[in-house]
């Protein structure tokens, strides 16, 4: 068995200290069942990120292109609520920039898969 060090505000560890007491607990042992369930977790994690299938691959181009709409929606709207006398102006046009790159970048997308 391999020792940790961690450093904790002191209130922070008594309470901890206090928390397992009243639990019936070692420290030790809720600091190991922590980090083997973290462990876990972060294993299935990383395994669900895993993107070795055309399946898994699609299904995440897909989500960007989601987020990439639901962002150009928006820069659309802030756009067009520009007033008139500022639609000449470098806001507008870093605006409608913005739309037409999203727009670029969600064709691409949409052409990979």
């Amino acid at each position: 068995m391999k020792q940790v060090k961690i450093s904790v505000a002191p209130e922070l560890a008594a309470a901890f200290k206090a928390a397992c007491a009243a639990s019936d607990t070692s420290m030790a042992g809720s600091l190991s069942a922590f980090m083997a369930e973290y462990s876990n977790t972060a294993a299935r994690r990383k395994s669900s990120r895993d993107y070795t299938t055309r399946r898994l691959r699609r299904t995440s181009i897909r989500a960007i292109i989601e987020q990439l709409e639901q962002i150009k929606a928006r820069e659309e709207q802030y756009r067009d609520n520009i007033p008139e006398n500022l639609q000449c102006s470098v806001v507008f046009d870093d605006a409608d920039q913005s739309v037409s790159s999203l727009d670029e970048a969600i064709e691409i997308l949409g052409s990979v898969y």
